[in-house]
């Protein structure tokens, strides 16, 4: 295995010309389509190509526009049909692999190593809030390369990382799909199993009326903040970590929520905040202002900021409190989209109204059965993406350098 140092404009492109007539239509991938260091563009649109970046199969695609490319934003192209020329924005760097030069599994993973990343972002330049990284300190850098084969080699090991973990990612909207189709089954239209194994509503069982219109007897009703604590988050601006301090934990806020974990841009907070604002793998967070989301945290330990819920329940079980305040995410952004003139927010009083129907006692532990397990594998899959994404960040600079060699048989189980 033998590494050159090699300037980057001699293995790769960026923005290499790519003919794609106007009019025509085709995918068109934006800035949103793609998620802070995650290599599976996420989705496209079907429209008209008038302008914009265009690439192809094997392109890599990095934001070259704070705070985009700070935030990780880099993806590999490979959602198109054979041949298909797509395009997005324009704020996209388009890198191809120079032919017989570069492997394009190699180029992506050197696009996202930190030494790469950090010379494209302290290219950047232009006034604050809009600068630009400039291709010419990228195309410029020199850096060792290995041969050919040997890119392949480890694009293909660190690939398999990202394939495992695409894999835990389609279980995990498997199992939270299965687990609301469940819920409705048994507490919006009734049909658990009765003592028989048969549906409960349709097969005759006695309902009686309530707030909410017919329960099953025997069954209650309650407020979301009745049978659950929502603790509110801190101002974390306001608990930086001292100097003394050795440790310190990443902040949790909105865009940690909707990725999934926290980054090396994730705010710090002191490691000494009170425990009801420290978040761990498992718990509930509900985000009650912005963007409203109800997730199961399983990105490591974190402190809690402001505009967020960790949602826990001395009485109930933590499927029963989260899939009950998911149940009522949309009405509540039907209520936060009320908020026309000010950042869309939901209050307590919105958890007060919000009723949920409680089953009796020996129903609720054939429920804890079906449901929790549910859960508790959701749980599993998401520390499992995150120990995986660990183990690959820590690889790739390694691999990129030579630093450790490939084993002759890797295999991400």
């Amino acid at each position: 295995m033998e590494f050159k140092e090699t300037q980057l404009e001699s293995i790769l492109e960026i923005n290499p010309t790519t003919s794609l007539k106007k009019g025509t239509i085709t995918k068109k991938i934006a800035m949103e389509h793609l998620d802070g260091f995650v290599k599976k563009i996420q989705d496209y649109e079907i429209t008209e190509f008038k302008s914009g970046s265009k690439f192809k199969n094997g392109d890599t695609l990095v934001a070259r526009i704070t705070p985009c490319l700070e935030n990780g934003k880099i993806a590999y192209v490979d959602i198109l049909d054979e041949d298909e020329i797509a395009f997005g924005s324009t704020e996209f760097f388009v890198i191809r692999a120079k032919q017989g030069k570069a492997d394009s599994q190699f180029i992506y993973y050197l696009m996202r190593s930190p030494e790469v990343r950090d010379i494209t972002i302290q290219s950047m330049t232009g006034t604050s809030g809009r600068q630009r990284a400039q291709k010419e300190s990228i195309l410029g850098y020199k850096l060792k390369v290995p041969d050919l084969d040997t890119q392949r080699r480890i694009g293909n090991v660190l690939s398999l990382f990202d394939k495992k973990i695409e894999v835990n990612k389609e279980m995990i909207k498997t199992l939270e799909q299965l687990s609301q189709t469940l819920f409705k089954h048994w507490f919006i239209d009734f049909e658990f199993p009765n003592e028989q194994g048969q549906p409960y509503k349709s097969s005759g069982g006695e309902m009686v009326e309530s707030e909410l219109g017919e329960i099953p007897k025997g069954w209650r009703i309650n407020s979301l903040d009745k049978i659950a604590n929502y603790q509110n988050g801190l101002a974390m601006q306001k608990y930086r970590p001292m100097e003394s301090e050795k440790k310190s934990l990443p902040v949790l806020k909105i865009k940690e929520l909707n990725q999934g974990f926290t980054d090396v841009n994730s705010d710090r907070c002191s490691i000494n905040i009170k425990d009801s604002v420290k978040v761990l793998n498992g718990d509930v967070i509900f985000s009650w202002s912005g963007t409203l989301l109800v997730k199961l945290w399983t990105g490591g330990e974190a402190g809690l900021n402001q505009h967020l819920f960790k949602v826990t329940s001395c009485d109930f079980q933590k499927w029963f409190y989260y899939l009950w305040t998911k149940h009522y995410l949309t009405v509540f952004q039907a209520r936060a989209a009320e908020k026309a003139t000010t950042m869309g927010h939901i209050k307590r009083a919105h958890l007060e109204e919000a009723k949920a129907v409680i089953p009796k006692l020996i129903q609720l532990e054939v429920a804890n059965k079906t449901f929790e397990p549910i859960i508790e594998q959701i749980i599993a899959l998401g520390i499992e993406n995150k120990k995986l994404q660990e183990l690959r960040d820590t690889l790739l600079p390694k691999l990129l350098s030579g630093e450790i060699e490939i084993p002759d048989e890797l295999e991400v189980k």
